[in-house]
């Protein structure tokens, strides 16, 4: 079981009835997902993709999504996932770069992409483009291929094969295709299901977006190995993830830390049913000790587990485990999971980038090899681009991204450190800071706060909080009230734009 569609057919063959996705167009179980999947399979085979090829995707967390990607990995098919995000000259990079066979996608995202004349915006007249509108007639090829067919090209899908091309967020440049195999992403997702606490036929409420790690594997695929309910959110939309935790009874919210942020300020929050939240996996440059507090006592997680990873290692390398201490779940990212090591390059508690080997790093970018060698040493070690501190039990706590550090009169100022000093304030929700041009000093921190619901908090009082918290040259010079951070489509606060300019309250 050590391919992604030998796991869907153990898990179709152990708990059929169950229901495997869930989503307000489709409820499938685990026999009908696989049904489903097949036929998308042979249709694909009708139409000439095999094994080997790359396939992209551009649709929203759907069901529609699910069912042709697991289709086209059934057949060896790699998956080149797209962030909904993009306009359509980044999709058409990627389409490009990867030498894609086909595209399936959403109608809203075709009229980006494509405009008057889909071939030449597409570069290639061998380009399929598979519409989530018109899946009818493209399935109604699954007619010209046997099920002996099918079962054959499935069967010729090995863990070593590729399986994904997700690529980075491209904020130091163009983005950067890293490559997943079958075996490492079973192997690495079983590992974080057992290690964060998944418990078989539990029910996930999934946000991050399939273009992501996080949402594709530690959502969908961690499912189909526990066997749990995927319940996807098409976008995230704090109203309608209350309402379906509660009409659904989720048990698991993984997502980053805003958002539960967002969930803890949605008014709605307090009259919603969320007694069935049993566990939520998080993890960021900076997850703040007070927002664990309010997951536990406002949101009413039993679990709440943090946990590091990036697209470059498969998305995951450390983890806390159930019934770790508070202040190493609050603080810390946990430790390195079994097959995995994880170094920092400094001293024992001081800051330092942070490295990572074994089984879960990635075979290389797609068709980079200058990249990939600047990314993986000769000896196999991943260098992240992340700072971070290990302490004695090897729990790995991240300090902040290389990039974005600042210097302040000679003195590295860390933003995640800052930030998490604000967080703490009873008046802050939301906190990012960047290092801004200062003629004295060089460069200053500037911060930008969401204050939370209510609060009256003013600039002047969360300078001098952090003054009393933190060295002088840390404390930010000025403090700017926001309405919003922005964030990508992974919910991570994009520092660029903030540069740029945020959007003023």
């Amino acid at each position: 079981m050590d391919t992604i569609p030998a796991v869907l057919r153990a898990a179709a063959a152990a708990t059929p009835d169950r229901e495997a996705v869930v989503t307000p167009e489709a409820r499938l179980t685990f026999a009908q997902l696989l049904e489903r999947s097949r036929t998308f399979s042979r249709a694909a085979l009708a139409s000439g993709l095999q094994h080997g090829d790359r396939v992209a995707m551009w649709a929203p967390n759907t069901a529609d999504w699910i069912v042709a990607a697991l289709g086209l990995s059934g057949i060896g098919v790699v998956l080149v996932p797209v962030n909904t995000r993009f306009k359509g000259e980044e999709a058409r990079y990627l389409l490009d770069r990867t030498g894609v066979s086909a595209l399936v996608v959403d109608d809203g995202f075709l009229t980006q992409l494509l405009g008057a004349d889909p071939l030449a915006a597409l570069g290639s007249p061998d380009v399929q483009v598979i519409r989530t509108s018109q899946l009818g007639s493209f399935l109604a090829r699954a007619e010209e291929v046997s099920e002996e067919d099918v079962e054959k090209a499935a069967g010729a899908v090995l863990p070593d094969d590729p399986s994904d091309i997700i690529f980075t967020s491209g904020t130091t440049g163009r983005p950067k295709g890293a490559v997943a195999r079958h075996g490492q992403s079973v192997r690495l997702f079983r590992t974080w299901a057992d290690t964060v606490g998944v418990r078989e036929g539990e029910r996930m409420l999934v946000v991050a977006p399939f273009f992501h790690t996080f949402g594709y594997k530690a959502g969908l695929l961690a499912c189909l190995l526990t066997r749990a309910t995927c319940i996807p959110l098409k976008v995230f939309d704090v109203d309608e993830a209350l309402r379906t935790i509660a009409t659904e009874r989720v048990d698991v919210v993984p997502g980053p830390p805003t958002l539960y942020s967002s969930m803890l300020e949605h008014p709605a929050r307090q009259s919603a049913d969320l007694s069935s939240l049993r566990l939520a996996v998080t993890g960021a440059a900076v997850v703040p000790t007070a927002l664990i507090a309010r997951m536990r006592a406002e949101l009413g997680f039993r679990e709440v587990i943090t946990a590091y990873g990036l697209t470059e290692c498969c998305g995951f390398a450390t983890a806390c485990r159930p019934g770790d201490p508070d202040e190493v779940i609050s603080l810390t990212s946990g430790r390195a999971v079994e097959g995995v090591e994880v170094q920092v390059l400094a001293a024992q508690g001081q800051p330092g980038e942070v490295v990572v080997r074994g089984y879960g790093v990635m075979s290389g970018y797609w068709d980079d090899p200058a990249a990939t060698a600047e990314a993986i040493d000769t000896d196999g070690w991943l260098h992240t681009g992340d700072v971070g501190v290990m302490d004695a039990a090897g729990n790995l706590r991240i300090t902040d991204r290389l990039k974005d550090m600042y210097v302040v009169g000679g003195f590295n100022a860390y933003p995640a450190e800052i930030e998490q000093v604000l967080i703490r304030h009873a008046g802050v929700s939301e906190a990012a800071v960047i290092g801004v041009p200062d003629e004295r000093m060089g460069e200053v921190g500037k911060a930008f706060v969401v204050p939370r619901a209510g609060s009256q908090v003013q600039p002047d009082e969360l300078i001098a909080w952090c003054r009393e918290l933190l060295a002088n040259y840390k404390v930010p010079r000025s403090v700017e009230l926001v309405d919003t951070l922005p964030k990508n489509a992974t919910g991570k606060v994009t520092k660029e734009a903030l540069r740029q300019g945020p959007p003023r309250p």
